[in-house]
C-alpha cells in the first residue's frame, strides 16, 4: 500500500473513531464560529491555516474541511457527527476562542447554505472569489491530479452544460442524492459567482457574511487583515504572511481555452459590484 493510500486509511479510521466519540460528547465541544464556504480554489486552505495560527482560534480536530453541509451521507448523520469534529470546551477558556472549518463546495451547494442557516445561526461565513476565469483552469488541474477528470480541458468545458445537466434538480428533489458531476466539473459553474452569493445572503444575512477578492486580500501586506479580525470579532493579530497551500503549477492556460471561457461570466460579474458593494480586481 502507498504512502498515500495509507495516509488516507489513517484519517478514515481517525474520522470514524471521532465520529462515535462526537455523538456521546457532542454537548461539550466547541459549535463552529466561523466557516469557509468557497470558493473552490481561491486560497481557502491558505487562509484557513493562518487563522488557524491565531492563538485565540482552535482547529478542527483531524482535517480543515468537515463537508457536512454538502455530503449527503455526511449530513443525514446529524448535528452530532459534525460536532465531533470540533475540540472539547477547556474549562476556563477565553469566551472570545473559537473554532471553524474550510469547506468550498458549500458556497456552490444548493442546499448548503440553507443547512448552514438552519444549524448554525450566528455563524460567520467567509467567501473568497478569484478571476473565474483562472479559478476554472486551475480547478480543472486540482480534479485532474485527484483522479476526479479525465477530458482534455476544452472537452470537459464543452461537456460541462450535459454532465451538469438535471444535477442541482435531483439534489433538491432527494437531500440523499450526491452528484459527483456538480461537485467536480463545474469549471464554469463554480464561477458564476453572483448567483451563489445571494443564495448564501439570503440564507444567514448579508452582515455575516465576509466576501474577500482573494488576489488583493493575499497580496503582500495583507492590509485588509485587521478588517477580518474585526468580522470574527477575534482580537487582532498577526500572520507573518500570506501562506501560499494546495498550489498547481504547470503551463499556462492556453489562449484557445481562455478564448472559449471569455464571455461566459459576464452576466455573473456585471451584477458583483452592486451585490458586493465593491469592484472585483478582475474586473476592472
Amino acid at each position: 500500500m502507498s504512502a498515500t493510500a495509507l495516509k488516507a486509511t489513517g484519517r478514515r479510521h481517525a474520522r470514524s473513531m471521532l465520529t462515535a466519540m462526537g455523538r456521546l460528547t457532542a454537548a461539550h465541544r466547541m459549535r463552529p464560529g466561523f466557516l469557509i464556504a468557497g470558493a473552490q480554489r481561491c486560497g481557502t486552505t491558505s487562509l484557513f491555516r493562518m487563522l488557524a495560527e491565531h492563538p485565540d482560534v482552535r482547529p478542527p480536530l483531524i482535517t480543515k474541511g468537515i463537508h457536512y453541509f454538502d455530503t449527503a451521507d455526511r449530513f443525514a448523520r446529524g448535528p452530532e457527527f459534525y460536532g465531533g469534529h470540533f475540540p472539547l470546551r477547556r474549562a476556563g477558556e477565553q469566551p472570545a476562542t473559537i473554532t471553524g472549518e474550510a469547506s468550498p463546495y458549500y458556497l456552490f451547494h444548493p442546499l448548503a447554505a440553507a443547512r448552514i442557516a438552519a444549524e448554525l445561526p450566528s455563524v460567520k461565513v467567509i467567501v473568497l472569489l478569484r478571476d473565474p476565469i483562472e479559478r476554472a483552469f486551475s480547478a480543472y488541474k486540482q480534479e485532474t491530479g485527484r483522479g476526479f477528470e479525465t477530458l482534455p480541458f476544452e472537452q470537459a468545458l464543452e461537456e460541462e452544460p450535459q454532465r451538469l445537466d438535471g444535477e442541482v434538480q435531483k439534489m433538491v428533489a432527494d437531500s440523499s442524492y450526491q452528484s459527483f458531476s456538480h461537485q467536480h466539473h463545474a469549471y464554469v459553474g463554480r464561477g458564476q459567482y453572483a448567483e451563489q452569493l445571494e443564495r448564501m445572503f439570503a440564507a444567514v444575512g448579508r452582515p455575516n457574511v465576509a466576501v474577500l477578492d482573494a488576489d488583493q486580500f493575499l497580496a503582500p501586506g495583507m492590509k485588509q487583515w485587521p478588517e477580518l479580525m474585526d468580522f470574527l470579532e477575534l482580537r487582532h493579530w498577526n500572520p507573518t504572511g500570506p501562506i501560499q497551500a494546495n498550489s498547481r503549477p504547470g503551463p499556462p492556460m492556453p489562449q484557445s481555452v481562455r478564448d472559449i471561457l471569455d464571455g461566459q461570466f459576464d452576466d455573473s460579474n456585471e451584477r458583483l459590484p452592486k451585490i458586493l458593494g465593491y469592484e472585483p480586481s478582475w474586473c476592472r
